[in-house]
């Protein structure tokens, strides 16, 4: 599959994108742990289907040390018994986030609470911008259909 646009080579994009890449990397530098990070990435770009940040955040995510076995039971988190109270936590705010459409009121008190509960105020802002940022990039990719598969971990780094 070609993608619709190329982002390397647009100069609106070099623009645009140089600002959205570097909150990328101020998010990765943010207090909330790394493993969090890669999984909320991962759970948002699965829900949008965003195939390029699905391939570059598992590939990412493996490089960092998680298991095959999280990666695969991202999706499936609510029953599966490898993850932390914390993630968990962090994986519902996700996809309550990213279903803002779907779910009418967005978040809920309650996934809010329980986030809360394990993360300090820093943190729970980089999991908010997180989510938010993942949901802008996965529809920058989605609706240019870029293609996934070929992404090498620490590309971008």
């Amino acid at each position: 599959m070609d993608a619709r646009l190329n982002y390397f080579t647009s100069p609106t994009a070099g623009k645009a994108l140089k600002y959205f890449m570097s909150t990328g990397r101020e998010l990765k530098e943010s207090p909330l742990p790394a493993s969090t990070q890669e999984l909320v990435a991962l759970r948002v770009s699965q829900i949008n289907g965003c195939a390029v940040c699905i391939d570059m955040h598992s590939k990412e995510a493996a490089a960092a040390g998680e298991t095959p076995v999280r990666l695969h039971l991202v999706a499936a988190w609510r029953e599966a018994s490898v993850f932390t109270e914390a993630e968990r936590a962090a994986l519902e705010l996700a996809e309550q986030g990213t279903r803002v459409a779907d779910a009418a009121g967005g978040v809920g008190d309650e996934v809010w609470a329980r986030a809360a509960e394990h993360y300090d105020e820093e943190q729970l802002t980089a999991l908010v911008m997180l989510v938010s940022f993942m949901n802008a990039v996965n529809r920058l990719n989605v609706i240019t259909q870029q293609p996934a598969g070929d992404y090498v971990a620490g590309q971008f780094h």
